[in-house]
């Protein structure tokens, strides 16, 4: 099994996205969307960027 992101309904009705793991844990969360095309939006924003992104310690 690959990783995979699903999309819900949060509770105020908004969309909101979360990242499964090839293990089926829970590896990342969005904000809540007011459309679903705004959430899918925001999954390939995740797509695109995360190769990129740094790691940084605080």
């Amino acid at each position: 099994m690959a990783a995979k992101f699903e999309i819900y309904k949060d509770k105020k009705g908004e969309f909101r996205f979360r990242l499964i793991a090839a293990n089926g844990q829970v590896i990342a969360n969005s904000e809540g969307y007011k459309t679903k095309a705004a959430c899918l939006k925001g999954i390939e924003s995740v797509k695109q960027n995360a190769p990129k992104t740094d790691i940084v310690e605080v």
